[in-house]
């Protein structure tokens, strides 16, 4: 796939600030400084357009950026962020669960989890919660290239065992660095357009 254009982002806190042009869209989300930022930039072929920072929690709206005229990589707030107070984190699991339960252009949820660790018991949780909703999930570890060669092997079964990923699920190795990974992602989306 080739990436021809990307808009800046359309921003929403609700469904009436949501796109109404009827595109695809596929959503990214994982915790704060799982390197969703990196991620979204290294798919659009951009370098910052999606903001990238040391501190996280930097994402406060759901970011809908139009790529190709074609379809819609969504941005949603980082989850498992200790320092936002209680009622924040009520607003964003709102906020986000709106957006999965009336959403009928959502075609797929790009989940992303660190590689050098174990999945987190949030990790888990919103797993099980994407799966509730019957959509259908890549787990995409990032940072596949900070783990030595000789434990990637251990690691993908820490992860595949404690994700326990339904049947048609895959987990996908990424790296912003390497590039691993991206292939495959642009084939995921691509699917989506050949049924």
């Amino acid at each position: 796939m080739e990436i021809i254009s990307v808009n800046d982002p359309i921003i929403a806190v609700r469904i009436s600030q949501y796109p109404t042009d009827r595109k695809n869209e596929f959503l990214c989300l994982g915790r704060s400084n799982v390197g969703k930022s990196s991620f979204i930039n290294t798919i659009i072929n951009r370098k910052n357009l999606a903001r990238t920072s040391s501190k996280p929690g930097k994402t406060t709206t759901l970011n809908f950026y139009l790529v190709n005229n074609n379809f819609y990589i969504v941005d949603v707030p980082g989850y498992g962020y200790a320092e936002r107070s209680k009622k924040e984190i009520e607003k964003f699991g709102i906020m986000i669960e709106e957006y999965l339960k009336q959403r009928p252009y959502l075609k797929h949820v790009f989940m992303l989890i660190d590689y050098r660790h174990k999945p987190t018991e949030d990790d888990v949780l919103m797993y099980k919660f994407l799966k509730y909703y019957n959509i259908p999930v890549t787990i995409v570890a990032t940072k596949h290239d900070k783990v030595n060669r000789s434990l990637r092997e251990k690691q993908d079964d820490v992860i595949k065992n404690t994700l326990n990923p339904a049947l048609g699920d895959e987990i996908v190795n990424f790296s912003s660095v390497t590039k691993i990974g991206k292939e495959r992602i642009y084939e995921i989306i691509e699917n989506y357009y050949e049924k």
